[in-house]
């Protein structure tokens, strides 16, 4: 879906809050509406997490009170800190694979038994709502062929924090180029036909999103809160640069590995 024609798509960009499609029970569920045998698998690739995995799987918990139980994977590449300890305390299933995110999220999704698949970043939690919000659409057969994202926002109250949400909600819709802080829900088949996510050092979540493409692709109103201790650490502006500065490099062509050094 190019940018002209984003007025007119507006409803195939964006998922409203579940309440919005009807009146809902004490579990988050539709009234009227069975509860949909969802089985769903939740990838998360992590290496030394421990700082924000625990808000993570807290709020992945939730998803029994709408009525389905999640698969957690925990795809790590090679935690020293107590990462491991956190997610089986969670009941998630860790898996050791090489570092890299690309190779993790991969190794995840080969792994995971679900029809359906959230990949997820380890210092990224989802607002309450969100397990109803992908009831609503895994419900719909036709979004076995679409991807859906959730919406950015930083755990971080300052006027530099907004501003950073304003700019990525602005690149997803004029873009069509969500990261994977934004998380990402697919089918398992859809996954697989595209390819699934490339092993590669950086980029790896613009690749595949634009593999899918902005017309197969819808956002949550639900947000998903990542931690700001990246961008505090080294400052919104010169973050903001950088990615800016690396995904124009990847729209370049310029190889991932080279890409890397830049970014790390």
């Amino acid at each position: 879906m190019g940018s002209s024609d984003t007025s007119k798509n507006e409803d195939l960009w964006r998922v409203p809050l579940p309440g919005a499609l009807g009146p809902l029970d004490a579990h988050g569920r539709r009234i009227g509406s069975p509860a949909p045998d969802l089985s769903i698998s939740v990838i998360i690739p992590c290496l030394n997490a421990e700082k924000g995995l625990k808000r993570t799987l807290d709020a992945l918990a939730s998803a029994e009170r709408a009525g389905f139980t999640p698969e957690i994977i925990i795809a790590d590449g090679g935690s020293t800190d107590a990462t491991r300890d956190i997610a089986e305390a969670a009941g998630a299933r860790v898996m050791d694979c090489a570092p890299g995110r690309g190779i993790q999220l991969a190794a995840g999704a080969r792994a995971a038994k679900g029809d359906w698949l959230l990949f997820l970043h380890g210092d990224t939690a989802l607002e309450r709502g969100w397990a109803s919000s992908v009831m609503v659409f895994t419900s719909n057969d036709r979004n076995r062929e679409r991807g859906a994202v959730f919406t950015f926002a930083l755990d971080d109250d300052s006027p530099a924090a907004r501003r950073l949400e304003r700019m990525v909600r602005w690149r997803n819709r004029w873009l069509g180029i969500p990261y994977g802080d934004q998380g990402l829900l697919i089918h398992r088949r859809f996954y697989r036909r595209l390819g699934g996510y490339k092993e590669i050092p950086l980029m790896e979540d613009v690749e595949f999103i634009r593999r899918i493409g902005m017309s197969r692709l819808a956002l949550f109103d639900i947000r998903a809160v990542t931690s700001a201790e990246r961008y505090v650490r080294s400052g919104y502006l010169r973050r903001a640069l950088r990615n800016l500065f690396c995904l124009t490099l990847f729209f370049l062509r310029v190889p991932p590995r080279l890409i890397a050094r830049i970014y790390n």
